[in-house]
């Protein structure tokens, strides 16, 4: 699965991943603002043997694939995303 990764300038160390720039536009409004300004950090062919710094890539491609994306947050804190 390919996959474009995006950091909010609003919360460190949170990425959000998603299948395409073009789906940013279908995101929920309030994740959008939650994160603020996107700045693109890389792409990747995501596959479950993937190794991620700190999240599981089946779980990525789950969210993707059901959500339309997957937020990853950093250590310690709790979702609180559309």
């Amino acid at each position: 699965m390919k996959c474009v990764v995006y950091k909010g300038i609003r919360r460190q160390d949170t990425y959000l991943y998603v299948a395409s720039a073009e789906t940013l536009t279908g995101l929920p409004k309030a994740l959008l603002d939650q994160l603020g300004e996107l700045q693109q950090v890389m792409e990747l062919d995501l596959t479950p043997h993937v190794n991620l710094a700190a999240a599981d890539p089946a779980a990525v491609m789950n969210s993707i694939e059901s959500r339309g994306f997957y937020l990853q947050l950093p250590p310690g804190t709790q979702a609180n995303t559309c």
